[in-house]
């Protein structure tokens, strides 16, 4: 203590230590190349040669002096204004829903700057569930970034990708009513959307692990109450993000209401009706 208090500065000072792997370092690095890497191998000589490092030893030594451990290149960091962006993608997953394994498609949307998740499982993810999928997610954030961005789905996109994609008319009026404009990342860049990515990790490894659902409203229910939410930054405490982003956003139009989500269903409705009677029209032309 009264070292620390003589030395008049808060910053620790770096401890070093000798290792046991220190004085072999030029036989390991040896021993590394001759046996193509393997560090089980070259455990295996040291302990032939009388060595007594253990292997927890030697590839702790390893990391530290970058013997087969190449540094982490970042893909790169983008940056997001409060209000600036929302990202979404589906993954497939498999739940079990009443005791049987079914695939199911988990649809994610995620905020830029405050990354709060909205997720949801659905057996299918056509244009219509995508609408109602933004729908209650910009209803769950309080309000609607600027721009959606997306990975070139067959759902919104009409032609092209990337700068050049051209949304679905009708994606690009619903977007419009809600108010944001659908982006497209670049063909082969799925670093654009990390934000919406990394938590299909979590849903598919602790939300869907060890868990059984009596059907999809149940894992949609436990689905928001189990919802991610975490800040960017330790610097940024996470309550202060969320505040900062919801003040940033957009408020949702008021043309989206249950009453469009009812007219919706109803015009699906009436479009496989009248699919069915087609069928069995045919069926007895057949006949």
């Amino acid at each position: 203590m009264r070292e620390v208090v003589r030395a008049g500065t808060a910053e620790v000072p770096c401890v070093q230590r000798a290792g046991k792997a220190d004085e072999l370092e030029a036989g390991i690095r040896e021993l590394y190349t001759r046996c193509k890497g393997n560090l089980v191998r070259v455990h295996e000589e040291f302990q032939g040669g009388g060595a007594t490092l253990s292997y927890q030893a030697l590839t702790a030594f390893c990391r530290r002096r970058g013997i087969g451990h190449q540094p982490a290149i970042p893909a790169g960091r983008y940056h997001f204004e409060p209000g600036e962006e929302m990202q979404h993608d589906t993954s497939p997953h498999v739940a079990e829903i009443a005791g049987v394994k079914v695939k199911v498609q988990t649809a994610s949307a995620v905020l830029g700057y405050s990354r709060m998740l909205f997720f949801q499982l659905s057996l299918r993810f056509t244009r219509f569930d995508c609408k109602v999928f933004l729908t209650d997610a910009v209803r769950y954030f309080g309000g609607s970034p600027r721009r959606c961005v997306i990975d070139n789905t067959h759902v919104v996109v009409l032609r092209g990708t990337g700068a050049e994609m051209v949304p679905v008319p009708e994606m690009a009026a619903f977007a419009e009513r809600l108010g944001f404009e659908f982006m497209a990342h670049e063909k082969g860049d799925a670093n654009r959307s990390a934000r919406v990515e990394r938590p299909f990790h979590y849903i598919e490894n602790n939300f869907l692990a060890g868990r059984s659902f009596t059907d999809l409203a149940h894992a949609n229910r436990e689905a928001i109450g189990t919802m991610l939410f975490r800040s960017p930054s330790s610097r940024r405490p996470a309550t202060y993000a969320r505040i900062a982003s919801r003040r940033s956003r957009r408020p949702m139009s008021t043309n989206i209401s249950s009453r469009n989500r009812v007219s919706f269903a109803s015009s699906l409705a009436s479009a496989r009706l009248f699919i069915g009677d087609c069928r069995s029209q045919l069926a007895q032309l057949s006949k």
